[in-house]
C-alpha cells in the first residue's frame, strides 16, 4: 500500500470510515492543531510536538494519544493497546459514528496539548 501524502488522500483512500474520518478531523482541526502525516496516518501537533493521531482499521477507528496517560480520561474511553510495550501512548477506539464525541474529545485534545 503506497504511503498517503495528505490527510486528503488518507480519508478518500480508507476501505471504510471514510465519513467517521473526515468527522474527527473537523473536530480536531477546530483545536488549533497543525495536521500532517507521520508513519502514514494523520498526525496533529502542537508547537512542533506530536499530541494526536487518528486512524481506520477493520474492526474500528479513532484517536490516539501520545502521552494519553498522562491525561485525565474521566471518560473512560482511553486503553493501553500494548500493555507492558506502551507507556504513554493511549487508543480511543470507536465503532461507530455515534461514538464521536466532540466536546468530549476537544477536552482531550486540550488537555493533550497542555502535557
Amino acid at each position: 500500500m503506497a504511503q498517503k501524502k495528505t490527510v486528503d488522500d488518507y480519508i478518500r483512500n480508507a476501505r471504510q470510515w471514510n465519513e467517521e474520518l473526515a468527522r474527527l478531523r473537523k473536530i480536531l482541526l477546530s483545536t488549533g492543531l497543525e495536521e500532517t502525516i507521520k508513519w502514514g496516518a494523520p498526525c496533529y501537533t502542537h508547537n512542533g510536538k506530536n499530541v494526536v493521531g487518528m486512524s481506520g482499521f477493520k474492526s474500528y477507528f479513532g484517536l490516539w494519544f501520545f502521552e494519553g496517560a498522562a491525561i485525565e480520561d474521566d471518560a473512560g474511553v482511553l486503553i493501553n493497546a500494548q500493555p507492558g510495550k506502551t507507556k504513554m501512548l493511549r487508543q480511543w477506539r470507536m465503532t461507530s459514528a455515534k461514538d464521536i464525541k466532540p466536546a468530549v474529545i476537544k477536552r482531550y485534545v486540550k488537555r493533550a496539548m497542555s502535557v
